[in-house]
């Protein structure tokens, strides 16, 4: 793994250590990791193979991608205060998402040293064509993952902001706070 590959890794694992401590939820929280896959799509994926089960297996991982970030959204706590909605990534959040990101660069390490023979080996009797078709399936696998995880929150951001609660007993009650 090159610099750039531990930088880009640790910076997405971090993304949601920064979401740990409640704060607003505003533009920065959804740019910030979309820029960050962005940077990795661009830099990693040349190309997307088609050829075998190539297609099969980038499929597989963004559907893996796409469970962990629904999940990781579901599991973030939105509530409103004062007019604002506040974001707080929970225990599970958390877990599923540095699962997500550590499996890819826990992948690569293994793969770097001792793995690959068993990578080519599964490929070969998978019909998984190159190694393109790996790097296409975990950056899309990133890609997804995140994609679907600002999603769920945005769409839950909107559910929470509509909803606004009422006070009986003259203390404001938890808003999408059951999950977490």
């Amino acid at each position: 793994m090159t610099t750039s590959d531990w930088i880009t890794d640790i910076a997405l694992i971090l993304v949601v250590f920064r979401q740990l401590r409640e704060g607003r939820l505003d533009l920065k929280s959804f740019l910030i990791p979309l820029g960050i896959v962005t940077f990795v799509a661009h830099t990693y994926l040349d190309s997307i193979p088609t050829g075998g089960n190539d297609l099969v297996l980038v499929g597989t991982l963004m559907a893996a991608g796409a469970a962990l970030g629904v999940a990781g959204g579901v599991y973030t706590r939105i509530r409103s205060a004062g007019g604002h909605l506040l974001i707080k990534a929970g225990a599970v959040s958390a877990i599923l998402w540095v699962v997500g990101m550590g499996a890819r660069m826990g992948f690569q390490l293994w793969v770097e040293h001792g793995g690959g023979d068993d990578v080519a080996r599964f490929s070969v009797t998978h019909h998984i064509t190159s190694d393109q078709a790996w790097v296409a399936a975990f950056v899309l696998m990133a890609l997804t993952e995140v994609v679907t995880r600002l999603a769920t929150i945005f769409v839950r951001s909107r559910m929470t902001s509509r909803s606004e609660p009422a006070s009986v007993t003259g203390r404001e009650a938890p808003v999408a706070d059951t999950l977490v």
